[in-house]
């Protein structure tokens, strides 16, 4: 297995989480394992998006109904 995907498209190397999965997913996970594999780093990313949401919510003090507006209203304000 390679650790750089350096091509002519630009592509630099693969960072040490890459070649953790590569090397994780090449020890022969059945169908079942790699889905679980999956659903974790999906959770895991799930999680760090919510916290992010809760964070830039409460510091914008955005409140259900504001987000309500912003889905029928193209002008709502940003800042």
């Amino acid at each position: 297995m390679t650790t750089a995907t350096q091509d002519n498209s630009g592509l630099s190397k693969l960072s040490d989480l890459q070649i953790s999965i590569l090397r994780l997913i090449d020890q022969g996970l059945d169908q079942h394992e790699t889905l679980e594999v999956r659903k974790l780093l999906m959770d895991y990313f799930d999680q760090k998006l919510q916290a992010e949401l809760e964070e830039v919510t409460a510091r914008k003090e955005y409140s259900e109904a504001d987000y309500r507006r912003m889905l029928r209203e193209d002008n709502f304000p940003a800042e």
